[in-house]
């Protein structure tokens, strides 16, 4: 499992692309290829996504709760989804947080486990 903008191009090696967004890109269409799936229950929830505001300091309180957040519905659910996509073949994570260290991205790997 990997990682990417959702604004970067589709590799050929990027298998299922997963947005794993609570709120839709700006300037994207429903079809654009660069989104794939859309998983927006694994998100965050808005009041966690805006009190962690991508601040670095932050970043531990933020994994602690969000890891939370995915064993309550429809979270779980979204987050057991997301597995099974996973068993099927390879998935790339993507979002629009210009920082992929600082997003949700990370805790979701390493719940997926893959």
């Amino acid at each position: 499992m990997r990682s990417a903008r959702v604004y970067d191009e589709v590799s050929d090696d990027d298998g299922t692309r997963v947005l794993v967004d609570r709120v839709w890109p700006r300037g994207m269409r429903k079809e654009d290829p660069r989104v794939g799936h859309w998983l927006k229950d694994v998100a965050p929830s808005t009041e966690l996504r805006k009190w962690y505001g991508h601040e670095e300091e932050k970043k531990a309180e933020f994994a602690k709760r969000y890891r939370a957040e995915l064993k309550e519905e429809p979270a779980a659910s979204a987050l057991a989804d997301l597995r099974d996509l996973a068993e099927e073949g390879p998935v790339t994570l993507v979002t629009a947080t210009k920082d992929l260290k600082l997003s949700q991205v990370p805790v979701l790997l390493q719940m997926v486990g893959k």
